[in-house]
């Protein structure tokens, strides 16, 4: 398994600073934010090559494949199609997908969106599979989305789209508040587990709230995956659509990828 930071956690730090910390704490790459106004992709490659990383997978910026809005649906479409192509670009074989991070309620009905969602990820699956890429579905809280919140929603999900370029993401904050078992969630995702997020109970770095590494991790070993495990904590404070905090806040941040990447390792021997 690879180490991996999600950039988003850094808020509009360069690149070229967040690859240098990552580095010196023993990093093996990042799973960059997708925003395709900011990043260019020989850029990207150039920066982190220096620094010896690599982009171990892509997050989305807030595009809506599930709005009953034909207009904006195409749009997060369109954003998807070139987000794949930026991935060939990187070298970067994973991009996640996810509802709408903070909507959570329907706005036509349930069952609506659903459908939209999953007719809108087998277009994107179609590209994915013939660029040989992985769009891995990320299982988000109640209080982030109303589409994806639990591993068994999300093979649901994938057994609906029928493509094998679609994976499961799991979240280990997510999954704290979502999954009676977040082992068994594991376990029960198996093969289609394309990415695994960790972050502590409270969100901030491994080690420092409640959640069962250990158990996790015994997990993962269980089912055999040896994809990237991605730390995606924040720093304590208010609003969850940002990383953004208190005073300090990018520092806290760095101390708490030190220590989930050092907390990781040590689970990790422990089983």
């Amino acid at each position: 398994m690879k180490y991996g930071v999600c950039t988003w956690i850094f808020g509009e730090e360069p690149l070229a600073e967040t690859a240098a910390r990552l580095a010196a704490q023993g990093y093996d790459g990042v799973e960059l934010l997708g925003d395709l106004q900011h990043y260019e992709a020989k850029a990207v490659r150039r920066t982190l090559a220096q620094h010896g990383l690599a982009v171990l997978s892509i997050t989305p910026l807030d595009y809506d494949l599930a709005h009953p809005d034909t207009a904006v649906r195409a749009q997060a479409v369109d954003y998807y199609q070139r987000l794949l192509d930026f991935a060939v670009a990187v070298g970067c074989p994973i991009v996640s997908g996810h509802g709408a991070v903070g909507r959570v309620r329907p706005i036509a009905t349930q069952a609506e969106e659903y459908d939209l969602l999953v007719h809108g990820l087998k277009l994107l699956a179609r590209r994915a599979q013939a660029l040989g890429l992985t769009i891995a579905l990320e299982c988000l809280n109640r209080y982030e989305s109303h589409l994806l919140n639990t591993a068994a929603q999300a093979l649901q999900c994938l057994a609906d789209v029928g493509s094998p370029a679609v994976g499961v993401l799991l979240d280990a904050y997510h999954m704290n508040i979502e999954e009676a078992d977040p082992a068994a969630a594991i376990r029960a995702a198996g093969q289609h587990l394309a990415l695994f997020h960790v972050a502590d109970s409270n969100r901030q770095a491994v080690g420092r709230g409640h959640t069962d590494f250990a158990g996790l991790l015994r997990a993962l070993r269980a089912i055999s995956y040896d994809g990237s495990i991605i730390v995606e904590c924040t720093a304590a404070g208010p609003d969850p659509f940002t990383p953004v905090k208190g005073p300090n806040w990018r520092e806290e941040v760095a101390c708490y990828t030190a220590e989930s990447l050092r907390q990781l390792e040590f689970c990790l021997q422990a089983v």
